[in-house]
């Protein structure tokens, strides 16, 4: 599957489109500042104003100084083009955003870009330029990279991908995030690049490098058994208020492990959504975690899997291409 909708929220704001062009009727209908997360994008084929352009039209029409949240969307070309330019502009417009919270890289839907199809680059600069942040998002994973860095004030950090290189993983493991609550990861599979183990889990399941963190996805992976069985015996469990195993190949072999494990019986929710469980299992997680008033998301959500002469081939990830 792919993604057909924009970013609706951000940092706790709705998600608001700066328009592609200044006429002022439209210069005249703008939200307060403070009062959106502002999506910054133009068309990805062919566009006849760079997205450095528009951000610089953004950055006159809006007192920049009270805004919360941007988002940015497409660039010119994001299949071939990496956001270099995007970067820079950002950067040199960090002095004008001294209220910036929240910033996401990379909302395209698939009728702009397909997730994998997204070029990327070294998001480590942002983090770097804005020590503010307390979101931190990014979508696609080809050329993506996240060397290790150390981050003060960072509350919430979203990886997503089709697939995910094993040396961005490893990158966000060996980062020191100390103020971190919530870290989102689609590992995805290895057609897209997703070459990730369980192994490179262990950084963020011993819970030491992130001392804060109460709120764990590890999810749409073609390893979610693994995913699972390593996450079963992990000391962070304890501490978590979520843990999200949503959207990859779960079968009833990772559910059996993940009850075998840690108790989940402490946990505000448990998301499994997108799964390939039987119906013996769904009841197993539901008697098990619903009389201590745990929130269970077992819808399948379409979760499709190819069958030949009764033998399964092929199982789905949520979100790949």
């Amino acid at each position: 599957m792919a993604i057909y909708e924009h970013l609706q929220e951000l940092h706790g704001l709705p998600a608001f489109s700066f328009p592609f062009e200044d006429t002022e009727e439209e210069l005249a209908e703008l939200p307060a500042p403070e009062a959106v997360a502002w999506r910054v994008g133009v068309d990805a084929y062919e566009s006849e104003e760079p997205w450095q352009d528009a951000f610089a039209r953004f950055t006159r029409a809006v007192d920049t100084t009270r805004v919360r949240a941007l988002i940015v969307g497409a660039w010119d070309e994001p299949f071939e083009n990496g956001p270099d330019a995007v970067i820079a502009a950002l950067l040199e417009a960090r002095d004008r955003l001294p209220a910036l919270r929240a910033l996401f890289v990379g909302d395209m839907v698939s009728e702009e870009c397909e997730i994998s199809w997204i070029t990327q680059g070294s998001v480590a600069p942002l983090l770097e330029g804005f020590p503010g942040l307390e979101e931190f998002g990014v979508r696609g994973g080809a050329g993506l990279l996240f060397p290790a860095v150390r981050h003060e004030r960072l509350r919430s950090l979203t990886v997503e991908a089709g697939g995910l290189p094993a040396a961005v993983v490893r990158g966000v493991a060996e980062s020191e995030l100390p103020a971190l609550e919530r870290l989102d990861l689609w590992l995805g599979t290895s057609e897209y690049g997703g070459d990730a183990t369980a192994a490179d889990l262990g950084p963020f399941l011993t819970g030491e490098r992130l001392p804060s963190l109460t709120h764990l996805a590890l999810r749409n992976s073609e390893i979610q058994d693994a995913v699972a069985a390593a996450v079963a015996s992990a000391p962070v469990v304890a501490r978590l208020e979520v843990l999200d195993l949503s959207m990859g190949v779960l079968t009833d072999e990772g559910a059996a492990a993940l009850l075998a494990g840690r108790s989940l019986t402490h946990l505000r929710k448990l998301d499994l959504h997108h799964h390939y469980l039987s119906e013996e299992m769904e009841t197993r997680i539901r008697q098990a975690l619903e009389p201590a008033d745990v929130e269970t998301d077992l819808d399948r959500d379409h979760a499709e899997e190819h069958v030949e002469d009764g033998v399964t081939i092929w199982r789905y990830i949520s979100v790949s291409e």
